[in-house]
């Protein structure tokens, strides 16, 4: 038999508590939102209680309103690096796209891709994953009228090229919510399918986008 000094690692092993995923989501308005009731990392919080799984993951929302792709670089290192998740949910670029026509302070194409790969290499760098998201919608009709729908598709495609680029994970918010608003908005409403106001996130917008993310995060 070996001696109990020589066992002690193992029993350790068996007994410490499992440390839970920290999982940083990074973005703008929609995910300041997303920890408030009924946000849609709540609802991802809710999902993890009811099927006892609370304890395996720690959701942490990091967004603040108005922010675009250089405001997250500029806020990197205390709001995600110091914290040093596992997982970084990266969620921008609804207001690179919409500041251009409401306030000309948008970011042009090749910023937001120089920016963008920084914002990847960095967290990478502190030992993190990297998950890439799409920007959603400004405005919900369905037959390509809404003002920002080629920068929001174009900008989206740069997200992809990126995720295939660099082997990342990718929620595809964009394409997601298209198909939704093509089945579930026969009117073609601007609003209130997914969203209260054309780019905030309504109750089944914010359970739609937990699902979403849910499922990358499993999947990693």
């Amino acid at each position: 038999m070996k001696p109990l000094f020589l066992l002690l690692p193992l029993l350790l092993a068996f007994t410490a508590p499992t440390k839970p995923t920290r999982v940083i989501f990074f973005g703008d308005s929609i995910t300041e939102a997303g920890v408030k009731p009924g946000g849609y990392i709540v609802k991802m919080q809710e999902m993890l209680a009811k099927q006892n799984r609370a304890a395996d993951y720690e959701l942490i929302g990091k967004g603040i309103g108005g922010n675009k792709v250089y405001d997250l670089y500029l806020r990197l290192e205390d709001d995600v690096l110091a914290l040093k998740p596992d997982v970084v949910v990266i969620y921008i670029g609804v207001n690179d796209v919409w500041h251009k026509s409401s306030s000309g302070t948008g970011t042009d194409a090749p910023k937001f891709v120089k920016f963008y790969e920084a914002l990847i290499r960095k967290i990478q760098a502190g030992g993190s994953k990297v998950i890439l998201c799409t920007p959603a919608v400004i405005g919900e009709r369905t037959d390509n009228s809404n003002e920002q729908d080629g920068d929001l598709n174009a900008y989206s495609t740069m997200i992809r090229e990126l995720a295939t680029k660099q082997n990342l994970p990718l929620v595809d918010l964009r394409k997601a919510f298209i198909d939704y608003n093509l089945q579930n908005n026969p009117t073609n409403k601007d609003r209130g399918i997914l969203t209260t106001d054309r780019v905030h996130l309504n109750e089944a917008g914010n359970q739609f986008v937990a699902d979403q993310m849910m499922a990358a995060i499993e999947k990693r």
